[in-house]
């Protein structure tokens, strides 16, 4: 059984990103959002909170466009959901770690919001590696032999390229990178994850991992809080959170430069790593 469902297809089509300047590296908007009154403390207007969650999105919407490529990944398999698994796995296993990092470097830098913003991050996805951990054990295989046997070379783009955001002294596109994995996770709903729990067997509970990380999780309001922030930002930061959400979207929608692997080789490599027991199947 399996099924090619797509959650953000909607989304991807109806953001329209005229107002986004391709040709401009810095992601330009036509119409600058005025920056917040330095004044105001932490109040920003529904307004410009409003233009800022869409000229993030467009952002996004952009580098969906600027992946000209019919490539596709295969069709989810109850197989491929286990290598799903394990890219959930390596990239919630530095969050916390790197997050904790970011707000350290913020709070340097005298920008006590964002240090605030980072920390709160780092508490939020802390363990989140450990559901992936027991979801892959529901599944009936050793969860740590697998994810060292399967590291999706997608997945690790990804986590070089949130490194590289944070290990600066001013990791304002972390912001970007954050946004872009919670805005895409809001479009993941019961339906899609009900699709996925018909894929598995009988009596596992393999889906705790995407339901965190879903619209019916806290990702909704993850992202409400970031846009917050961000509203608070001067036009240049907002550009590069903008440019952070761009260049990790093309990481999330460019295919590997490899074939995917297929499910043959992958119940080759997972046959070994069976149990005996499957704990959560009895």
């Amino acid at each position: 059984m399996k099924f090619s469902m797509n959650p953000i297809a909607p989304f991807l089509t109806d953001i329209k990103s005229a107002q986004i300047a391709p040709e401009k590296v810095d992601i330009a908007i036509t119409k600058p959002i005025p920056d917040a009154d330095p004044h105001a403390g932490n109040l920003v207007s529904a307004d410009s909170i409003a233009q800022t969650q869409k000229f993030l999105d467009r952002a996004i919407v952009l580098a969906w466009k600027h992946v000209k490529s019919n490539r596709r990944p295969p069709a989810l398999t109850r197989t491929r959901w286990v290598w799903r698994l394990a890219g959930a796995y390596h990239s919630s296993r530095h969050t916390t770690r790197l997050m904790e990092e970011a707000a350290r470097r913020f709070a340097a830098s005298g920008r006590n919001i964002l240090a605030q913003w980072a920390a709160q991050k780092a508490r939020e996805e802390a363990g989140h590696d450990r559901l992936a951990l027991l979801d892959i054990q529901s599944m009936g295989y050793d969860a740590e032999a697998v994810v060292k046997a399967l590291v999706p070379s997608p997945i690790q783009a990804l986590i070089d390229y949130f490194i590289q955001t944070v290990q600066t002294s001013y990791p304002i596109a972390c912001v970007g990178f954050f946004y872009t994995a919670e805005r895409l996770g809001t479009f993941i709903g019961e339906e899609y994850i009900q699709n996925v729990e018909a894929l598995l067997p009988s009596g596992t509970h393999a889906t705790r991992w995407l339901r965190i990380h879903s619209g019916v999780g806290a990702e909704v309001k993850h992202v409400e809080e970031t846009v917050e922030v961000v509203a608070m930002l001067t036009h240049q930061e907002r550009n590069r959170v903008a440019r952070a959400c761009y260049e990790t979207s093309l990481l999330r929608f460019t295919p590997p430069k490899e074939e995917y692997i297929s499910d043959e080789e992958l119940q080759s490599i997972l046959k070994p790593l069976e149990l005996n027991t499957c704990y959560e199947c009895n």
